[in-house]
């Protein structure tokens, strides 16, 4: 078993929140890596490679730690949607998802930075929307201004009422950190859990 401290290479307060679940004491870091997607790389692809760009991106810099890194991209009709970050975008992308399923890839590796072992995983979510109308989709924006959600809503807050249903092995996924492969990543890689 190891207890090596761990680091989460991100900056999101939502990822934060999550790992704060396992009771595990940790640093937040942002990594600097370039998050442009690769022809013809698929989503599934694209994020595991984040994930663990992330991780590889801090593991000099904290050499004896286990560093984990997570990332996210939201699909419709094939096609990656990025956050809107602004209000007009986010009605456009609600309005476009009224009635129709997204597809929700989450990737996710723990690095230990002091052997450079590293495990990893994808998670996928389906979400349905429910018919959305225009003034449903203001109200919710003027709600929770979630200009920094891939998708344009939060989960885990009113967002959840847009939904017709969600599927997922891992709930939490959806928020951007999926605690269920996490927590088995770790424990594959030694951690003692809580």
């Amino acid at each position: 078993m190891t207890d090596l401290p761990i680091i989460l290479a991100s900056s999101s307060p939502y990822r934060q929140q999550l790992l704060q679940r396992l009771g595990l004491p940790f640093s937040a870091v942002a990594p600097a890596i370039d998050e442009t997607p690769r022809p013809e790389e698929a989503p599934q692809q694209l994020v595991q490679r984040l994930a663990l760009e992330k991780a590889q991106a801090l593991a000099e810099r904290f050499p004896q730690h286990l560093i984990i890194g997570s990332d996210q991209v939201c699909v419709r009709q094939q096609q990656i949607l990025g956050k809107p970050h602004t209000h007009q975008a986010a009605t456009v992308q609600l309005q476009a998802a009224s009635d129709q399923e997204l597809y929700f890839y989450t990737g996710l590796t723990v690095l230990n930075s002091a052997t450079q072992q590293s495990l990893s995983d994808c998670v996928s979510t389906t979400v349905k929307f429910r018919p959305l109308s225009a003034a449903q989709i203001e109200r919710y924006l003027q709600a929770e201004q979630p200009y920094d959600c891939a998708g344009s809503f939060k989960a885990e807050g009113l967002g959840i009422s847009l939904f017709r249903y969600l599927r997922s092995d891992d709930p939490t996924a959806l928020i951007g950190l999926p605690l269920i492969a996490l927590t088995t990543l770790l424990q594959q890689l030694g951690q003692r859990l809580p």
